[in-house]
């Protein structure tokens, strides 16, 4: 068991919506005490001594994986057959190794068997509302070749099928209680016939070009049956195993949790993606005893990841809509936070509520992609202006902007600047400072996330 110790000890992978590898990075680090940190677009590596349900914690990852292999990307050539042959050479090891890693991974896996104790009532509270999102996804599983293999970022949404070979798409009831070599040979035997698998693949870059991830999954599932005998299950199998290819890597890896970290048991009715919510909460640098605020809750998410992560602030969301205030209503009833968090109809241009009161503003601007920027963008400068008055000096306010928003905001600001009296502090001459995170177009994060500082109340003389 030693080699197979070796190459899954401690190590691990977590993909994240691009654009968020940063907050996850940070995240590992911070909660898990993660060593040997690699950051690359969409997965963040790392390792780490922490437990299972330690891991569980992470809320800016989508999927969760024992890091098996990492290698170089595969040297690409026009023969799919060589192709074939070179990418099941990552898969040809002694079947010892695979019974050596299944028990490190049972080890890992606990005794949640193939049932998580992640509520399946809600399978997919991920997915915001949003056809733009849809037809982003379909692009991008079009133009990555995944067919119908699953995303690895994704999985819950995508709705995509897993590759197993044609003529094998058997199913399995069997649990994953293992055998051991004191059980004897026959017993294992029995094992390999009823233990059951599936191959999930993305094949992206200069390899998609030569084969597709159909045919690479079947490929690897048939080695794995002929080395392992292990049967072929497309709709519950005792394991999965992803395989990601593309021109900078091949990684392969076994998934720790049965549905992504990023489904949220609390959040009854999704709205914004609950891993931006968090990374957006992370960035006000929430302290005990501060005052939240969400001027335009909606479906209070935002709200609901921060109470969570930072229990000991205060929150307060608005809305000028009464379906979206009884559907944030509900979700802090379902996640248990009814004395963390208050609720209010009220217009964000026009809040009932005492100027200087809150430490951090956070909110997602209903203009983005979703909301086409239209007239009521004329809005912006006044909501702008009363979430200033509403914040202390020193808070922040922290938004999710579309990229198209986020030029428009730079405009507002400059404006503001040449319009606002000189201040009188320190001869300060501004009285916020902004800093933006950017993210990819046809990313799963929706745009930009823009904090600004109150460092100075303006003052006229």
């Amino acid at each position: 068991m030693a080699a197979a110790a070796a190459a899954v000890g401690g190590r691990y992978f977590c993909t994240a919506g691009r654009g968020l590898e940063p907050f996850l990075e940070r995240e590992v680090r911070a909660k898990l005490g993660a060593t040997e940190v690699e950051c690359i677009s969409g997965k963040v590596f790392f390792s780490t001594e922490a437990a299972p349900g330690e891991l569980r914690k992470l809320k800016c990852g989508e999927r969760l994986f024992l890091l098996l292999k990492k290698h170089a990307a595969l040297a690409v050539c026009r023969n799919k057959g060589k192709m074939l042959h070179d990418i099941k050479s990552l898969f040809i090891e002694e079947a010892k190794y695979w019974w050596d890693v299944l028990s490190i991974w049972r080890s890992l896996h606990g005794c949640e068997g193939k049932k998580d104790d992640v509520s399946q009532e809600n399978p997919s509270p991920l997915k915001r509302k949003s056809e733009e999102e849809t037809d982003t996804a379909a692009k991008r599983q079009k133009t990555e070749q995944v067919g119908e293999t699953v995303s690895e970022e994704h999985e819950t949404e995508a709705g995509g099928r897993r590759v197993v070979p044609e003529d094998c798409q058997c199913e399995s009831e069997t649990s994953l209680e293992g055998s051991s070599k004191s059980s004897g040979e026959k017993a294992i035997a029995n094992e390999q016939l009823n233990f059951s698998f599936r191959v999930s693949c993305r094949c992206s870059g200069a390899i998609a070009k030569v084969v597709t991830s159909q045919e690479i999954g079947r490929a690897i599932g048939v080695a794995l049956m002929k080395q392992c005998g292990w049967r072929a299950d497309l709709r519950d199998p005792d394991l999965e195993i992803f395989v990601h290819l593309n021109d900078v890597q091949s990684v392969v890896g076994l998934p720790l949790f049965r549905l992504p970290l990023a489904n949220r048991e609390y959040i009854k009715t999704a709205g914004l993606r609950s891993t931006v919510a968090w990374a957006m909460a992370s960035l006000a640098a929430i302290s005990a005893g501060a005052f939240v605020l969400d001027p335009m809750c909606g479906l209070g998410t935002i709200l609901l990841e921060a109470a969570k992560e930072w229990p000991e602030a205060c929150y307060w969301g608005a809305d000028i809509s009464d379906s979206q205030l009884e559907g944030a209503d509900v979700n802090i009833r379902t996640a248990g936070l009814m004395d963390k968090i208050e609720l209010l109809k009220a217009s964000v241009k026009a809040l009932p509520l005492p100027s200087e009161s809150f430490d951090a503003v956070i909110s997602d601007i209903p203009f983005g992609k979703k909301f086409k920027i239209t007239k009521d963008i004329q809005v912006l400068p006044d909501i702008l202006q009363e979430m200033e008055r509403l914040l202390r000096v020193g808070g922040a306010i922290v938004l999710l902007l579309s990229h198209d928003l986020h030029k428009r905001m730079d405009d507002i600001t400059e404006c503001a600047e040449r319009d606002s009296p000189a201040a009188i502090s320190d001869g300060t001459s501004e009285s916020t400072t902004a800093k933006a995170l950017h993210a990819d177009e046809n990313s799963s994060f929706p745009g930009t996330m823009l904090k600004m500082e109150k460092l100075a109340k303006w003052m006229e003389y």
